[in-house]
């Protein structure tokens, strides 16, 4: 059990690793998230927004992830969010559930069954949890962890929701935090920026940053929230009267 009001320090894994850090940044959420996902026996995990009725895009729901960019490319090229099993319950239920892509895949209506078990088995992540989550403010989202271990048992999926929700809550308090902060940005955000504005690509920026495309999106999203824009086009012309770029 998580004690919720424990120093972060104390908390420990079942792998019996500790969970040493202050979690005061997006970088460090991340990074616990990461030995979560190791110590469960996962290959990676993903934070997600619940997609709306009419979204196409998985990638334009990934908020923070270590799944392969590859995967969302493959997946939103497929068109397989329409027909989601995943994605309708996420819409319409709050009890976490595991995952499997062949199990999934016949009850898919659209077809595509055989084309989601490639997606996911490409991936190394064709079984999973999917652990729906909520901040303070009641805004809602989902944390999965993927890979090929065995189904997690009961017990391990009421460990996991716990975490889930914990990191969560944690993770939106340090993007609010930095949204209402001074809108300084780091030095990789100011150079993604610097080539966005040079006219590049994300594909473009990842292979001259030898960054991968994720990461790329991840520095552009956040530069484009610390300094409140809409979208990357307002944030690169608000950093150049700003002077944070030339």
């Amino acid at each position: 059990m998580i004690d919720f009001n424990a120093d972060i320090s104390s908390l420990m894994l079942p792998n019996g690793r500790s969970v040493v850090g202050s979690l005061d940044s997006e970088d460090e959420v991340k990074r616990v998230l990461g030995l979560i996902s190791d110590a469960y026996g996962f290959r990676g995990f993903t934070v997600l927004g619940i997609p709306e009725r009419g979204c196409r895009s998985l990638a334009a729901q990934a908020q923070l992830t270590t799944w392969p960019s590859e995967f969302f490319r493959r997946y939103d090229d497929a068109r397989l969010m329409d027909g989601s099993p995943v994605v309708q319950k996420l819409r319409r239920s709050t009890i976490p559930f595991t995952y499997d892509a062949h199990e999934l895949a016949r009850r898919r209506l659209d077809g595509k069954g055989d084309a989601a078990v490639s997606v996911f088995e490409e991936a190394n992540i064709p079984r999973g949890v999917y652990l729906p989550v909520h901040d303070a403010a009641g805004h809602r989202g989902a944390i999965a962890f993927g890979g090929e271990r065995p189904v997690v048992s009961n017990d391990e999926l009421q460990a996991l929701n716990l975490w889930a929700g914990f990191l969560y809550c944690r993770w939106t308090e340090v993007r609010s935090r930095d949204r209402r902060g001074s809108g300084s940005l780091s030095r990789r955000e100011i150079e993604c920026l610097r080539w966005a504005a040079a006219g590049k690509t994300t594909v473009e920026m990842a292979r001259i940053m030898a960054l991968s495309e994720y990461t790329v999106n991840h520095y552009l999203n956040r530069a484009t929230r610390k300094l409140d824009s809409v979208n990357r086009v307002q944030t690169v012309a608000k950093a150049m009267r700003a002077g944070l770029i030339n």
